[in-house]
């Protein structure tokens, strides 16, 4: 190995971003989703045929098929901005001015230095400053955002700064627990450790209403 191998996969074992924007090329979608699919299955084949696995067996033939369907339509399916969850909002009529927190919402990404799963449960909040958001389009951002190659630190910059957007204030954080499994399952193979990353904007940057969050959800964490 290289020292410039060494030194990347150093960075991907450090969990190291580049940037709070996913590194994508200009021409990202100049190929349809068909194409990407018959490209992405000729490479599987090929990975498959190198590590020697025998590609006439009836539960293997159809898997770089299944590989390329499942990449483009459904665990990075996020890299495609058509998919991004609409942002209508609302009057906040009720007067509501407190904290909104919605807890335990399911994480499933992957990472992008090893493309293994990351799995666990994000936790987002804001404080409306006249609209508000349905409930599941927090869901939906998480989802949205998390299926694409990630790194945790990324998905939460991406989580609150598409929420602030759409609500139009800083006031929003998210905080992230999750299990990655090239921790887990390879490398040091530590299955009871997780990962937690925060983000907090406006007022959430405040001890006061940082901590009232963090009771919300149960998290004795300091920042």
């Amino acid at each position: 190995m290289t020292n410039n191998e060494e030194l990347q996969d150093e960075l991907g074992n450090n969990h190291i971003a580049t940037s709070a924007e996913t590194p994508l090329r200009p021409d990202a979608f100049e190929l349809s989703d068909e194409a990407k699919i018959e490209s992405i299955k000729k490479d599987v084949e090929s990975i498959l045929t190198t590590l020697g696995m025998d590609l006439t067996d009836d539960s293997l033939k159809g898997t770089p098929n299944r590989v390329a369907k499942m990449f483009v339509k459904e665990i990075f399916g996020g890299l495609n901005p058509a998919k991004k969850p609409g942002s209508s909002t609302f009057d906040n009529k009720y007067k509501y001015n407190e904290m909104l927190v919605e807890k335990n919402i399911v994480v499933y990404s992957t990472c992008e230095h090893h493309l293994l799963p990351i799995v666990g449960r994000a936790h987002v909040a804001y404080i409306s400053n006249g609209t508000v958001v349905g409930l599941s389009k927090m869901n939906r951002i998480v989802d949205y955002y998390a299926k694409r190659p990630q790194v945790q630190e990324r998905l939460n910059i991406q989580i609150v700064q598409e929420l602030q957007r759409v609500l139009g204030t800083e006031d929003v954080a998210c905080v992230i627990d999750a299990k990655h499994l090239c921790v887990n399952s390879r490398g040091i193979k530590d299955i009871e450790s997780s990962t937690v990353t925060a983000e907090f904007g406006g007022k959430f940057k405040e001890e006061k209403t940082r901590r009232e969050f963090l009771d919300y959800i149960k998290l004795d964490t300091t920042f």
